[in-house]
């Protein structure tokens, strides 16, 4: 009779270890499932703000990673290319114009640039009675650096031509 009631305390222990084991792996993986859930939220998120020529095709979450990568190493690489550009830029409408005639210095004595949403923008006025305006060496400039010309915008103010120009 005593073995029978240590057979009974045994498998009592073992039925309540074996409970608490499988609550443990339950509960494990319901966090393994949330955090799953999660990362694949997240890889969506991340895949969701690349261009799509980054992303063409079914791909593993590690190209993705990858790609995600390439993309803001591009974007950095851009970045200190369109800030050199605009620095230049800068240099540029601060320094002496090309040709060091009074006359030249007299029609364009006023230029600033500046960053806007879509590149640079770049404001300029010279004298409308001095001849014609340097509008085309500012464009040479801006040809010279890899710029377009987007937009240009042009007025007269008290004998004044300013010209508004945005360059991508």
């Amino acid at each position: 009779m005593d073995d029978c009631r240590e057979k009974r305390r045994r498998c009592t222990k073992l039925r309540v270890s074996t409970d608490n084991n499988d609550m443990e792996k339950m509960m494990h993986r319901e966090i393994e499932r949330q955090r799953r859930q999660e990362m694949a939220s997240l890889y969506a998120s991340l895949r969701s703000l690349l261009p799509l020529h980054f992303i063409q095709g079914k791909r593993s979450t590690s190209d993705q990673v990858n790609e995600a990568v390439n993309y803001i190493t591009y974007l950095e690489k851009k970045i200190k290319e369109l800030s050199l550009r605009r620095d230049e830029l800068m240099l540029l409408s601060r320094g002496t114009p090309l040709d060091d005639s009074k006359d030249e210095m007299e029609t364009m004595n006023h230029v600033v640039v500046r960053q806007c949403l879509v590149g640079v923008e770049i404001v300029f006025s010279s004298r409308s009675c001095r001849g014609q305006p340097r509008l085309s060496s500012v464009l040479q400039v801006l040809s010279e650096n890899g710029l377009c010309l987007l937009n240009s915008i042009s007025s007269i103010v008290d004998d004044r031509l300013i010209y508004t120009l945005q360059a991508e």
